[in-house]
């Protein structure tokens, strides 16, 4: 059953993925709830499975011309910066504040977007 839950899993995160919207954002959740798999292994198991997903997805991005690549530094540079530097803090934090925080940044990303929702425009 777990293993069936894993490749479940596995598919809606990269569906999610493959669209843009970050296969994380659900994978991390499902593993932690459902197969009650430890926040920071669950995060771990994330990036990892990220790594196909996101060369694949960038690469028919590219074949579709929606890659812009003027200014990408200015985003790549800082964005592994800030990776590098809380992978390390996250590794400092314990599990279950660290789930909590993942939590509170879901709630607010599902309150943004519900903003978004009701104040677009037609």
């Amino acid at each position: 059953m777990q293993i069936f839950l894993l490749i479940l899993f596995g598919i809606i995160g990269g569906i999610v993925g493959g669209m843009g919207m970050g296969g994380g954002t659900l994978l991390i959740p499902l593993l932690t709830i459902f197969l009650s798999i430890e926040q920071k292994v669950a995060q771990g198991i994330n990036l990892l499975a990220f790594l196909p997903m996101a060369l694949i997805a960038l690469i028919i991005h590219f074949k579709n011309h929606m890659v812009e690549m003027k200014g990408i530094f200015w985003i790549v540079i800082p964005g592994i910066c800030a990776s590098i530097g809380f992978a390390f803090l996250a590794n400092l934090i314990d599990s279950n504040v660290l789930k909590m925080l993942f939590g509170s940044y879901l709630i607010l990303i599902a309150v943004y977007e519900i903003c978004c929702l009701f104040t677009q425009k037609n």
